[in-house]
């Protein structure tokens, strides 16, 4: 395992330095890519945002995963057992890497040195993906529809070292990835601030005290 491995520094190579990894731009609203069993492909998003959405038989959308910027996703971090159950969905302009994961397993034509990189650096992001995946699912234990949203933004807020930050979604997503109804989350956010826990100016949240 790496001791001083840097996802960025790790990332920016990678864009360069392999001949197997395909960079693709999307824009907002395209599919980036569904996830079909047995394809176990990986990729890392290099700028803007997406979301992994499930849709159920009724067309009801729920947002498993919000993805920005050196997020990785891919089938190799879910079971998938029905082609076409999960997309990734671009919300702005995107550019993202992909690659295959049984491709770790064989050399370029090049014999390029970075698959052995790679192999060692694997470990690191399936460490940082479990982690974000945790705190996703801590989220969704939270009994009530005010402990959701106070620990969401108290994990945006530490993520971007600031009690002011930007939603990434909008409400209607922000909804979708709590899994709670939009109605009762409106009135929800209307209590927060009343209670004088947050303050809310469009998508920007300020957090007061929680």
């Amino acid at each position: 395992m790496i001791t001083d491995f840097n996802k960025e520094t790790f990332i920016k190579n990678f864009e360069h330095s392999c001949e197997k990894v395909q960079k693709k731009h999307f824009k907002k609203n395209e599919i980036i890519t569904s996830y079909i069993a047995k394809r176990e492909q990986f990729c890392i998003l290099l700028s803007g945002s997406a979301d992994l959405v499930r849709y159920d038989f009724n067309g009801n959308k729920t947002i498993v995963e919000h993805f920005s910027p050196n997020d990785i996703f891919g089938e190799v971090f879910y079971v998938v057992s029905t082609n076409n159950e999960l997309f990734v969905e671009a919300k702005k302009n995107c550019d993202v890497l992909f690659y295959t994961y049984n491709d770790i397993k064989t050399q370029c034509k090049s014999n390029c040195a970075f698959h052995n990189i790679l192999s060692e650096a694997l470990p690191e992001l399936i460490l940082s993906k479990v982690t974000d995946l945790n705190m996703r699912l801590e989220l969704l234990t939270k009994r009530s529809i005010r402990e959701k949203l106070i620990g969401y933004f108290s994990l945006l807020s530490a993520r971007s070292f600031s009690k002011t930050f930007t939603l990434p979604f909008s409400l209607t997503d922000l909804a979708d990835y709590l899994s709670i109804d939009r109605s009762a989350m409106m009135r929800e956010l209307k209590l927060l601030k009343d209670d004088r826990i947050i303050e809310k100016k469009g998508n920007t949240i300020t957090l007061i005290s929680h």
